[in-house]
């Protein structure tokens, strides 16, 4: 593609997960080519790993990334920043104010006063701002928010979600456990910000519901750790519908653990992250049925984002790959001027901010022992 996006990230270095992540879902549909970084937080690591990547710049700090790319003819377009949460905002706003697209990990920021600050530097910018929240580029996640939406569940009255793990049972002494259970870097909430936004949002996104109130009981059973390691959330939403959500990362046998039930009136739907090409429909009455990706029974918007005939697995690479796509998609039309193409879908600066209102309201609903919060 003669036209790829030019990209840069920030963080993402030779040791970070999440950085070469981004970088697989960049390529999969081939609409970027990574040109730019500073990859880690000391200009040696950036440079060592911006030379094993063999990107044509490297940059000792973000804020020189920004301004020198911003003056380039052939500088970066879009940035993806995948650093630790406290970094986001900083790194954001010096793209933003200069019109560079940003695509931004999950959650937005670790303060909701970085968060707030956030979606005003968009508001004011030109460009767009994307937040990777993975699990909405899923094809059968996307199948069971249209089928709500179609109303083939009837009103929504009861949500269900949840993601546990088990990979901080007990302390762990690697980057990873290190910067997630630092409130200073990874913010208040620890399980509550890591994996419990992506259930949250997941929630919001398929049932098109708002939470207006909440009630979190959290806890940090491993001694010493300053941030919480399990959430139990119960949820009220703008139509009536209650939820429940539960996340931890001390729950032994458990990996990845993401699952989302929706009950309506007239039916229900049932999806797991582990098992991600199956969607699980049950009207009232009758058996179950089972909705597979590119089978019988999947729609447009889970269509559109599939890449493989049914049968064939697609999961987490892919689901990344489809928010950086539908990015793309966006980003082309705003280079031309023209409306996005339609049935484009990703998470917004908005939709960050109403991640980190969910963890603020969660650690001040715990400290006041599971007291009602209004989540505004």
């Amino acid at each position: 593609m003669a036209d790829r996006i030019r990209l840069g990230m920030v963080g993402g270095g030779n040791d970070a997960f999440i950085g070469a992540v981004h970088r697989i879902a960049s390529r999969i549909d081939d609409q970027y080519e990574l040109v730019a970084g500073a990859l880690s937080s000391t200009p040696e690591k950036s440079r060592a790993s911006g030379e094993a990547l063999g990107l044509p710049r490297i940059y000792d700090d973000f804020k020189k990334m920004a301004a020198r790319e911003a003056r380039r003819k052939d500088g970066i377009e879009a940035v993806s920043i995948v650093t630790p949460n406290h970094v986001h905002f900083a790194a954001a706003r010096e793209f933003l104010k200069r019109g560079i697209h940003v695509i931004c990990d999950k959650p937005l920021t670790s303060t909701l006063q970085d968060a707030r600050k956030m979606v005003k530097a968009v508001q004011e910018s030109e460009a767009l701002f994307v937040l990777t929240h993975n699990y909405t580029g899923y094809p059968m996640v996307r199948q069971a928010r249209e089928m709500v939406a179609n109303g083939e569940i009837g009103a929504v009255r009861v949500v269900q979600v949840e993601y546990p793990q088990d990979w901080l049972t007990i302390e762990q002494d690697f980057k990873q456990a290190a910067w997630r259970t630092d409130p200073a870097q990874s913010g208040a909430g620890g399980s509550t910000g890591d994996i419990g936004t992506h259930a949250y949002n997941l929630a919001c996104f398929v049932t098109g519901l708002t939470a207006t109130e909440l009630a979190a009981d959290l806890a940090a059973f491993v001694p010493g750790r300053r941030v919480d390691d399990n959430a139990h959330v119960l949820l009220r939403f703008d139509s009536g519908a209650k939820g429940m959500l539960w996340a931890s990362q001390v729950a032994p046998g458990n990996e990845n653990g993401l699952r989302l039930r929706v009950y309506g009136e007239t039916g229900g739907v049932e999806w797991a992250q582990e098992d991600p090409n199956y969607l699980w429909y049950t009207p009232f009455g009758e058996p179950k049925r089972l909705i597979t990706r590119g089978g019988a029974g999947a729609g447009e918007a889970a269509g559109r984002v599939s890449r493989v005939p049914p049968g064939h697995p697609e999961g987490y690479l892919e689901g990344f790959a489809n928010i950086y796509s539908e990015a793309a998609a966006a980003i082309r039309a705003h280079r031309d001027g023209s409306p996005v193409p339609e049935g484009v879908i990703y998470p917004t600066v908005e939709d960050g901010l109403a991640g980190v209102v969910f963890v603020d309201a969660c650690v001040r609903s715990s400290a006041r022992n599971a007291a009602w919060i209004k989540l505004v």
